[in-house]
């Protein structure tokens, strides 16, 4: 065993060698808080060679945790060598029972055991210059064995009995530990329909039998618990077991902050954890906490006992109003009692909170604003995205840096996923304002473990037993240098998209998921994002905290069908309209101020304020009177930034503006080519194309539209990315490029090549390209082939100012088909996976995304020149030829804590050089 872990060993530190080294004014006066970028060539210089600080991060999963020093310092090194620049450690679930013959003990969860783990690990990191994130728990969300529940998630649980006919008295609901009866109402109907005459509230409910008015023909009581969801640490490891904490009761969180946190924080004594991080939130169900009528009442002005049945069904008028001010509260509780007391802790232990704000409990955009480093994920950039929403709020809070959880769901199952698979789902994350990658994940494997080792349950499996992994550190480099272009300047886009949290609150009801991001997705649909997207605008989500506390720093806010909005942040819109700001609203109109009392109070005063907007010939605002003409009217009102002729929705732009010009990200988010005339809203400035694989900038060839915009004329391969950087007073456009004479056909390379497979004893002479599959003996090959050829080159094929290719054909786009979670690039490669070209025994790059080819006009010589081609296929090949492991013995002595994605229909893959390989001048 030791033996094939050193041949991989070996294959790595033979192949990672690292390669080569205005928006419009804003109108609301609000600062972004961004430092000031480099200017001109520092700029450049830092680009080339990017800080360690914009290294990719990865999620990094202790199976168990069965983690010894010796594998754990070599993962450290491993990603280092890689290109990744830190990691963030999530203990979870375990893959094998104990097992000392194998050397296999899981470290349960807090012991001093697993402490010392996470002492020598800080260590390494410090020694490594590796940035180190410690989850503040194991699996998610926040809890575990030292959890009562007492302090366990809470619900409003309704029961529901039957009042027979003669019947003056129901049974009282058995009760468990934790709950208690906060009220009981008799109703009348069989549907969730109360008026004020078919509910009648009980009293006596303490007893075994509640009384029941014989007068009036009641259906049924519906009795209001306030109980616990029962939910457990998803994902746990040894020892971490127990109930998710109650986000919203302060003193469940400060008591579970004192035994793990701190009995965590032991193993730090020295440099402390970069940041501490509250995964995914998903507290499912979670919707009440024992003091929540006392706590409504003192936020509210009002007793929601007397209303609960409205969070259960249609009780008039009103029914929505309370609803709005229930979720309120749930916010307010969840920012009180959980983001704050959680980031003060973090700050006063000398770390920062890094946190996904969405989901369950019900945070908003501006919740963000209580959390040091705000993360999102999920690569949807047309969608109503967690990776958006963390980076609006970061936008607007003043944060530089946006992270996103990233890879979560690519393409399935585990080890299935490409180099060009990770690439563009990055870039979608890219085109949102993420510029922090945090990898999901890398999967701690001990060298016992049968190849390709240890894997987390969803898709994404990044470590070096991926056999195309000798080109991750072009794929980090590329990576590294997108998150430091995208910290620098001032986030540029024009337009705000309006979240009518108050909408979403009026939709909670009980026994649901309160989420308000999701409910939002429902509300607002898919077609609002693309509309101002294919328009030429790229945009941020902005809420009413957010408009209270910075105003309006956009050129444009969009009201996206809203029917609440609180009075002051409506006034603030009003107001920003009055002073030249474009607003822009599609049906239904604003018309309610949220929540009962507030409602009542400022609701005339919203309609008012509606009709002032958008009634009326010099109406300072306009309603597009259907949601399709907000993509006629943005851009009647705004200049594009970035305008595409043919509108090709696959092609998104993000733009930092610059101190001294404008830098524009672009990405082909298709399988398809795609030639555009792209029209930028700058002027008397000069473009430059600059290359992130190559570290290399050309000036492009521009012309000048009638109104000084410039027009460039683009190309983009799939899945291409593109940087523009404009600077520098403009002058003469670029010159064509001259190209030499008579230049020489192509050299056909399909044939004539000896190959090897690392590890599998096994050479041949390929006389055509094909899948290695295909050969006796390899269809379950995973791993290397390492194809090598001499190939004569005449001197008439390096003329001066001419470059030679080394093309391996073009890749094949493949339908696109919908998938639940997750990104895959719909394309068939000719180089299956990845690989890495050496020309007389020098590494010219790597080779895995579209054109599929290489320059290698630097190494090449006239006469006879020698190529070395490694290719690294797909783990899955080598998973399809051996059965899936038995977890039967696992699941009796741990439960069944995790359900394997996708593996139940693993067959190999095509491998290696597909053809046709040529060698072109151009």
């Amino acid at each position: 065993m030791r033996d094939r872990y050193s041949r991989r060993e070996f294959v790595w530190k033979t192949l990672l060698v690292p390669p080569g080294l205005s928006a419009l004014a804003r109108l609301s006066g609000s600062s972004l808080g961004e430092a000031a970028p480099p200017a001109g060539e520092s700029l450049w210089k830092s680009f080339v060679k990017p800080p360690d600080d914009s290294r990719i991060m990865m999620r990094w999963w202790w199976f168990g945790a069965a983690v010894t020093n010796t594998e754990l310092e070599r993962e450290i090194r491993a990603m280092k060598q890689a290109g990744i620049g830190g990691f963030e450690i999530q203990p979870v679930y375990p893959l094998a029972l104990d097992n000392p013959a194998r050397g296999i003990r899981n470290l349960p969860y807090l012991s001093d055991s697993f402490l010392d783990a996470l002492r020598f690990v800080s260590r390494k990191a410090q020694e490594t210059g590796m940035r180190l994130d410690l989850t503040l728990c194991s699996g998610w969300p926040y809890g575990g064995s030292d959890v009562p529940v007492t302090q366990a998630a809470a619900m409003l649980r309704v029961v529901s009995a039957p009042v027979r006919y003669g019947d003056n008295s129901v049974a009282a609901p058995s009760l468990e530990a934790g709950e208690s009866l906060i009220a009981a109402w008799a109703v009348r109907g069989e549907h969730l329909q109360f008026s004020e005459a078919s509910v009648q509230k009980l009293d006596g409910i303490g007893g075994a039998r509640v009384p029941v008015p014989e007068q009036q023909p009641f259906h049924a009581v519906k009795f209001f618990i306030a109980s616990r969801t029962g939910m457990q640490v998803k994902r746990a490891a040894v020892g971490a077991e127990g109930f998710v904490i109650d986000h919203y009761d302060a003193a469940a969180v400060n008591a579970y902050l004192r035994s793990t946190g701190e009995r965590l924080m032991q193993a730090f004594n020295g440099k402390r954890p970069y940041a501490i991080f509250s995964d995914s939130l998903e507290v499912f169900r979670a919707d009440w906490t024992p003091n929540m009528l006392e706590e409504f009442r003192r936020r509210r002005g009002y007793d929601l006992q007397a209303h609960l049945l409205a969070l259960l069904g249609d009780a008039g008028a009103e029914t929505s109003a309370i609803r709005c001010d229930w979720g309120r509260t749930l916010t307010e509780l969840a920012n009180d009692h959980y983001l704050a007391p959680l980031r003060e802790w973090a700050n006063r232990n000398g770390t920062k909170l890094r946190c996904q704000a969405y989901g369950e409990p019900p945070v908003t955009l501006s919740s963000n604003r209580l959390v040091d480093l705000p993360e999102g994920e999920n690569s949807d950039w047309r969608d109503l995205s967690p990776a958006r929403w963390a980076s609006s709020a970061c936008h607007l809070y003043g944060k530089p840096v946006a992270s996103a959880e990233t890879w979560t769901w690519i393409h399935s199952p585990a080890f299935r996923a490409t180099p060009l698979d990770l690439k563009a789902e990055a870039d979608r994350n890219f085109l949102q304002g993420i510029n922090q990658i945090v990898g999901h994940g890398w999967p701690y494997s001990p060298p016992e473990a049968a190849e390709p080792g240890w894997r987390f349950y969803a898709a994404g499996a990044l470590n070096d037993h991926n056999p195309w992994w000798p080109v991750m550190p072009d794929l980090a480099l590329y990576l590294q240098r997108m998150c430091f272009l995208l910290r620098q300047g001032k986030p540029a886009n024009d337009v705000a998209l309006y979240l009518s949290t108050s909408d979403a609150w009026a939709q909670f009801t009980a026994n649901s998921n309160p989420s308000v991001n999701s409910v939002l997705a429902g509300l607002l649909g898919k077609d609002v994002f693309g509309r101002i997207l294919d328009a030429g605008f790229n945009f941020d989500f902005i809420d009413d905290e957010a408009i209270e506390l910075v105003g309006v720093p956009y050129s444009a806010v969009v009201l996206p069908g809203v029917e609440r909005i609180p009075l002051a942040a409506y006034q603030k819109i009003r107001d920003y309209a009055l002073h030249g700001g474009t607003v822009i609203a599609t049906p239904p109109i604003p018309h309610f101020a949220p929540g009962l009392l507030e409602g009542r109070r400022d609701s005339a005063k919203v309609e008012a304020l509606s009709r002032e907007l958008f009634e009326g010939q010099n109406a300072p605002g306009f309603l597009a009177e259907q949601e399709a003409a907000l993509g006629v009217a943005l851009p009647r009102r705004l200049t594009p930034d970035v305008e595409l002729n043919p509108r090709t929705p696959e092609i998104g732009f993000i733009h930092r503006q610059l101190d001294d010009g404008h830098l524009y990200f672009m990405a082909n988010t298709g399988n398809r080519a795609h030639d555009v005339e792209a029209i930028f809203r700058v002027k008397k400035l000069s473009p430059q194309r600059w290359d992130p694989f190559t570290a290399t900038k050309s000036a492009v060839r521009w012309s000048t539209a009638r109104d000084g915009r410039i027009v460039v004329r683009l190309h983009f391969e799939p899945y291409e990315s593109a940087i523009l950087v404009f600077s520098n007073p403009s002058g003469a456009t670029a010159p064509a490029p001259s190209k030499p004479d008579d230049l020489p056909a192509p050299i056909n390379l399909s044939s004539g090549w000896k190959v090897s497979f690392t590890g599998a004893g096994k050479s041949i002479q390929m006389d055509r390209l094909h899948s290695w599959t295909e050969l006796e003996g390899l269809r379950f090959f995973s791993g290397q082939g390492v194809y090598e050829k001499a190939v004569p080159v005449p001197e008439s094929m390096l003329k001066p100012g001419g470059k030679v290719y080394l093309n391996f054909g073009r890749g094949v786009p493949i339908e696109p088909h919908h998938r639940l979670n997750g990104t895959q690039a719909w394309i068939e490669s000719p180089v299956r996976e990845a690989a890495v070209v050496y020309v007389n025994g020098v590494r010219a790059g790597s080779v895995w995304r579209p054109l599929y080819e290489l320059e290698v006009t630097p190494w090449l010589h006239p006469g006879a020149n020698t190529f070395r081609i490694v290719v690294g296929n797909l783990a899955i090949n080598s998973m399809a030829g051996k059965s899936l492991p038995d977890d039967r013995l696992l699941n009796e002595r741990y439960g069944k804590r995790f359900e394997p994605q996708d593996m139940d229909n693993l067959k190999p893959l095509p491998s290696g050089l597909l053809g046709p390989v040529s060698l072109v001048a151009r």
